[in-house]
């Protein structure tokens, strides 16, 4: 089962679009042959992990499909629509590495067997509902974890996705290597103190992280 990740940039033009195929392609999405797992994503800027860091000019879906399935989804009449609203396109398949909690309380991304260090490049998944009275600690957290993420090294890029605006909060992450995203997760002082607060203050009712290696890459992040 291989992971597909697309992010569309579209034109103001096109926003209408990209809101009502939003509600539709989930169910779509769903009933295509070899998907086992499927969100339709909106997208932040990158800049602050924040709901203010909304972009409506980006969006994107991810689903697990069978090997086999993937030219035909990247050929369906779904995706040549958002490609012919789009101006710009990044579509990822990803094997996973590593894969702790869940998603809508399914675990897609558990890998089918164990896996060693990898070489080339790794993605980042993470994917959280926040516990409502615990959104304001939550965001009070987040500009020193954000600083130290867009400082680290190795980091090719990142963006905040998310299936609401608020209360389903998730990153998406492309690394250079596997250690450097490991620096990042387990020695940033920033991110360590919120792993130790997400304990603490249980800020999330359901929680995921998700390494990946990335097996093709199409366009720019």
């Amino acid at each position: 089962m291989t992971t597909v990740v697309y992010f569309w940039k579209i034109p103001t033009r096109s926003i209408p679009f990209a809101f009502l195929s939003m509600a539709l392609d989930r169910g779509r999405m769903r009933r295509i042959p070899g998907v086992t797992f499927a969100k339709m994503l909106g997208c932040g800027k990158g800049e602050t992990f924040t709901p203010s860091d909304a972009d409506v000019h980006r969006w994107g879906f991810l689903l697990c499909i069978n090997e086999s399935q993937i030219e035909t989804f990247d050929n369906s009449a779904m995706v040549k629509r958002w490609r012919k609203h789009s101006q710009e396109e990044f579509r990822v398949l990803l094997d996973p590495i590593s894969s702790h909690g869940f998603w809508s309380k399914n675990q897609p991304f558990l890998p089918a067997e164990m896996i060693g260090p990898t070489d080339g490049m790794v993605v980042a998944i993470t994917r959280a509902r926040i516990a409502w009275r615990k959104n304001v600690s939550f965001w009070k957290a987040v500009p020193a974890v954000t600083e130290s993420l867009l400082a680290s090294q190795g980091l090719i890029g990142a963006i905040g996705v998310g299936e609401a605006p608020v209360g389903l909060q998730g990153t998406f992450s492309l690394w250079e290597s596997e250690e450097s995203l490991k620096t990042f997760a387990f020695r940033s002082p920033a991110h360590k103190a919120a792993i130790q607060s997400t304990t603490r203050q249980k800020w999330f009712s359901e929680e995921l992280f998700a390494r990946f290696s990335v097996k093709e890459i199409r366009g720019r992040l």
